[in-house]
């Protein structure tokens, strides 16, 4: 069997409805899918599973997790039975140790919105295995970073590594009127540094993050940032799959590193 090499993706999941209302990046996330060769699993770091040490999933099956509020009844409705794949999260967990990276067994946890919902667009039918693995919140970006270098060789297994975030977080200050195409400047400015950095390959000034224009903005907390931190360790070759803004200053990028 030859085995085909797949990117490491950076995608911004948005909010949740993203599920029902696709918007312009459900329709990107399905034409990357049909452009890509079909993974044999995803190894997916998301926002939404923070924690006090480095885990990864080892469920054979895990639930599907609506971690959040006052949505739709159609939402709390949908599922993504994808299955886990033990076998491999073992392995995980020892390229992780082979790396000086400590990384325990977790085989309760449900997957989080930050997994389902982009996989819901991209591979519907819900029959690769998913592997989730956590954002522990004590390390460096450069750290962050070393975890996306060390699972790398995986990708030449035709195994797909994806950050799941988002480019700008600022939930307070988006504007919920749909009609709306305004982007403020702060954060279009912020996306634009971050994009120019990677397509130069200056990837010490992304992980100098603190230094980005209008970070506190953008990011009044960062772990929605932190994915893509792990995304770039996956490849060294950075290029756009799809730039869009939702709800003003809510950024929908999604970036490939080969």
């Amino acid at each position: 069997m030859n085995l085909q090499t797949l990117p490491g993706l950076f995608i911004s999941h948005g909010s949740p409805m993203l599920a029902l209302n696709p918007e312009q990046v459900g329709p990107a996330l399905g034409r990357l899918s049909l452009n890509l060769p079909r993974p044999k699993a995803i190894i997916i770091m998301s926002a939404h599973w923070e924690s006090e040490s480095l885990e990864v999933n080892t469920g054979v099956r895990p639930e599907t997790w609506h971690d959040f509020r006052g949505f739709p009844k159609e939402l709390y409705e949908l599922r993504y039975p994808a299955p886990g794949e033990p076998e491999l999260a073992e392995k995980i967990i020892h390229l992780l140790a082979e790396a000086q990276f400590s990384a325990h067994a977790n085989s309760s946890r449900p997957r989080d919105h930050g997994v389902w919902m982009p996989l819901l667009h991209m591979y519907p039918d819900a029959d690769i295995p998913v592997i989730e693995i956590s954002l522990p919140t004590y390390m460096t970006a450069l750290e962050i970073y070393k975890i996306g270098q060390a699972l790398a060789p995986l990708r030449k297994q035709q195994i797909l590594l994806i950050g799941s975030g988002s480019i700008t977080h600022n939930l307070r200050e988006l504007t919920w009127d749909q009609t709306s195409s305004f982007v403020p400047e702060w954060a279009s400015t912020f996306r634009n540094y971050v994009v120019n950095k990677l397509t130069h390959r200056n990837y010490d000034a992304i992980l100098d993050w603190q230094q980005i224009p209008f970070i506190a903005r953008n990011h009044p907390t960062i772990e929605h940032l932190s994915p893509l931190f792990f995304a770039m360790g996956t490849g060294p070759r950075f290029s756009i799959v799809h730039s869009s803004f939702s709800m003003g200053a809510l950024g929908m990028d999604i970036y490939r590193f080969d």
